[in-house]
């Protein structure tokens, strides 16, 4: 296992192409000086202890020196000590809707964007629970099981996005049916299932998955993005709006939350809705019903011990850097002997 230190640093390996740019630009135009004055050949006669290899080696060295000390700067460490920690937490499903409905812009930027930035805050408050995701619009997808890496659920969660599911509409009760299969602890004694969406459930089959969910133990608290005067949904063509969705008759389909049918589901399930547009309120929310619950304890395990790497690579780019100074660009005697380079 490792990591970064400071991985800000990893931004000056944008130095090399520039760098790399320079070099290309000053040989072309040491060239094209060179030949407004004379040939190719009469410039061996007249510089013959200069090396045509060298230039290029010096560069490879200097490249390479910079990015040992990038590396170094960074700081990479590994892991050294693996140790089995006990925590205390409640699984967590985070099933997210992502039908084309959710790119409404009723709440900025969107009601998917809003989704995404609610569940992220979420997370940001727990501290040893186990999360797991599914995404879900016409039918349900699993994206993350459950664990304790906090890190995997945020970089899944940014990938979510209206078009991972071919199929469009909400189900619902898919979702509700998948974040059943989540829970493999029989003996946990708190299931939680966070259910983000607009409500705008089209196979109308919600209460009867949420009466199956509850008889497994599982309790449903949703959350409503959106508002009940609803939006158009657009349509993008590289970020910018082409034309909003529209129905057979060819008029603008407006799509507005649904409450209703978040809050029966809800209740059905021994859970609660609240309203996800606000986000403070849901945060809130969120950490009294956790501190309700009774906690589960699991083991989990962790590398509690890092070793720093850097010394080696800042060693070793100090010295590649002197070598590279102090390489000049005339031939090497010994080398121009055994004629490695074909250097006469």
């Amino acid at each position: 296992m490792y990591q970064f230190d400071t991985p800000f640093y990893f931004y000056f390996f944008g130095v090399l192409p520039v760098l790399w740019l320079g070099f290309y630009l000053v040989m072309r135009w040491k060239r094209k000086a060179q030949l407004q004055f004379t040939d190719a050949n009469l410039m061996k006669k007249l510089s013959p202890y200069r090396s045509r290899f060298k230039p290029g080696f010096k560069l490879i060295l200097l490249s390479l020196s910079i990015s040992f000390l990038v590396i170094g700067l960074v700081n990479p460490k590994i892991g050294t000590q693996l140790e089995t920690v006990k925590r205390e937490g409640v699984d967590i499903v985070f099933a997210i809707d992502v039908s084309k409905s959710m790119l409404a812009e009723d709440i900025a930027p969107n009601r998917l964007e809003k989704s995404k930035r609610l569940v992220s805050a979420i997370m940001n408050q727990l501290a040893s629970d186990r999360i797991g995701i599914i995404a879900y619009a016409a039918q349900a997808i699993p994206q993350l099981p459950i664990t304790t890496d906090y890190g995997a659920g945020r970089m899944f969660l940014q990938a979510l996005n209206t078009d991972m599911l071919s199929s469009q509409g909400t189900a619902l009760d898919a979702a509700l049916d998948l974040s059943g299969t989540f829970f493999d602890d029989e003996d946990q004694t708190n299931r939680v299932v966070f259910l983000i969406s607009d409500g705008e459930d089209h196979s109308e089959e919600g209460e009867s998955a949420a009466k199956r969910a509850s008889a497994l133990g599982i309790r449903i608290f949703t959350f409503g993005v959106g508002t009940e005067q609803g939006a158009p949904i657009p349509i993008k063509k590289n970020g910018i709006i082409e034309s909003y969705k529209k129905n057979l008759e060819g008029e603008t389909v407006i799509t507005k939350r649904n409450e209703e049918i978040l809050k029966v589901i809800a209740k059905v399930s021994g859970g609660e809705y609240t309203d996800g547009n606000e986000t403070q309120e849901v945060l809130d929310f969120v950490s009294d019903k956790l501190k309700s619950m009774d906690k589960k304890e699991f083991e989990a395990k962790k590398f509690v011990s890092y070793k720093d790497q850097f010394q080696a690579f800042l060693l070793a780019g100090f010295l590649l850097l002197l070598i590279e100074i102090f390489l000049f660009e005339t031939k090497t005697k010994w080398v121009q002997n055994l004629n490695l380079f074909n250097e006469k």
